[in-house]
This record gives C-alpha cells, sequence and structure tokens, in this order.
C-alpha cells in the first residue's frame, strides 16, 4: 500500500490529468438533486473531491478518505484555496467506521485494492445511509485497455512480466463485472447496476511520445522495477 501511494503522490498531477475525464460519468451516477454529504474513497490528491464540490448543490458536504498520509497531506494544501465544506482525512475505508453515515460514496478506482473485498464492501454500507447511493469506477479488462496492455507488451519483449492475479487486490481485479455484483449484493448493497464508459485517456495528460513512455513505465504497475532488476541493457 505504501509503494502504491508513493507512486501515486510521485506521478499525481500526470495521474489525475489522464484521469479526469472519468469523473464525469460518476458524477453524473450520483444523482445529486439536493445538498448532500458525500465522502470519498481514496482521495488520493483531492482532485476528484475537489472538483465534485464545485459541481455538487449548493451546501454540500465533501469528504475524501485515503490510507495514504502523504496524499492526504497534498488534498488538504489544495483545499485550502477552495471555499465550501471539504476535508480529508487518513482512514482505510475497508475497515474503519464514520462518525456519521453519508447520503453518497463515491470512488474512482480504489475499491479494487481491498485486502479483504467481501470485508471491505460489508463495511462500505455502514458508511451510508439507508437509500445512500454509492457510485464508483474499476477497470475493464486489460484486453480493453490499451495503456496498460501496450506497455506491458513492450516491456516483455524485454523482460519476463509475471501474469497478473485478477483475485489479489490490483487494478483490473473486477474486468469481469459480474463478479463484482455479485460481492457487492452478498455485501449488502441492492438495486445494482454497471455502466461501460469508453474514451480515450492521453497518457499522463497527454505528454510528447517519449515522456509519455517514460510515465508508462514509471507509473503503472512495477514495469520500471521489472527493469531496474534486469540491468542497464533492459
Amino acid at each position: 500500500i505504501a509503494v502504491r501511494g508513493k507512486k501515486w503522490s510521485d506521478h499525481l498531477s500526470g495521474m489525475e490529468a489522464m484521469l479526469t475525464d472519468v469523473d464525469q460519468p460518476l458524477f453524473d451516477a450520483l444523482q445529486l438533486e439536493g445538498p448532500a454529504r458525500i465522502a470519498e474513497i481514496g482521495c488520493g490528491g483531492g482532485g476528484t473531491a475537489l472538483r465534485l464540490l464545485r459541481q455538487a448543490p449548493a451546501g454540500s458536504v465533501v469528504h475524501g478518505f485515503d490510507i495514504s498520509p502523504n496524499l492526504v497531506e497534498v488534498a488538504r494544501q489544495r483545499a485550502r484555496a477552495l471555499e465550501g465544506d471539504i476535508a480529508f482525512e487518513v482512514a482505510d475505508m475497508a475497515k474503519a467506521g464514520p462518525a456519521r453515515p453519508y447520503d453518497r460514496l463515491i470512488s474512482r478506482f480504489a475499491v479494487m485494492f481491498f485486502d479483504d473485498p467481501q470485508a471491505g464492501f460489508a463495511n462500505l454500507v455502514r458508511w451510508l445511509v439507508p437509500g445512500g447511493r454509492f457510485a464508483f469506477a474499476v477497470w475493464g479488462p486489460t484486453s480493453e485497455n490499451s495503456w496498460i496492455a501496450s506497455t506491458r507488451e513492450a516491456v516483455a519483449t524485454v523482460v519476463d512480466v509475471p501474469p497478473a492475479d485478477l483475485e489479489a487486490p490490483g487494478a483490473f481485479r473486477y474486468g469481469d463485472p459480474n463478479k463484482l455484483l455479485t460481492l457487492l449484493r452478498a455485501a449488502g448493497f441492492g438495486q445494482l447496476a454497471g455502466r461501460s464508459w469508453r474514451g480515450p485517456l492521453a497518457i499522463g495528460g497527454g505528454l510528447p511520445p517519449a515522456e509519455a513512455a517514460h510515465f508508462a513505465l514509471s507509473a503503472f504497475s512495477s514495469f520500471n522495477e521489472l527493469l531496474a532488476q534486469a540491468g542497464e541493457a533492459a
């Protein structure tokens, strides 16, 4: 977890620029028709929470939670320049309980990393008021995500890349939506629906080719580490 948090922090601006377009479908799925208390799971450096507060109905509250103290501190610094009820806290939402339940939960690419997904999703039910709504994004299968598939393919021509363990915490754990819906149903969520979103995600926010390649190796998975272990020639 610490390694993943540091990697995200080191490449925060590029990752946020790359993923920003995913936010609006999530905001729409929240169906905010009036002021609401909203909690973000895995808020990272706060980019999504800050944008959400700007779009949410007046009087809304946005609280971001992340397991990385470093990322939470970055989010807090950014929030100081914004008016509104927004706060960030260090918490493992797979285990921690809320001081008070929320009307909405939102998460962009964070729920794939629970060590015990059944327990983690069951705990999230405690974070919602009865009838509350939970909107989140997970990656589809790697075959439909060329940003990671092409990088993996290139690295695999130079070093051995271990196959992804789709049962372990990882980005593509829920490429099969039926697996995820079964987990959510067992955890206590109801009225479930999955929707596909497809669109171009510019690597690092639209970097030139050489810089984009460097960003992909450094920011995605453990590619840089595998190459470093193999030596300078790799």
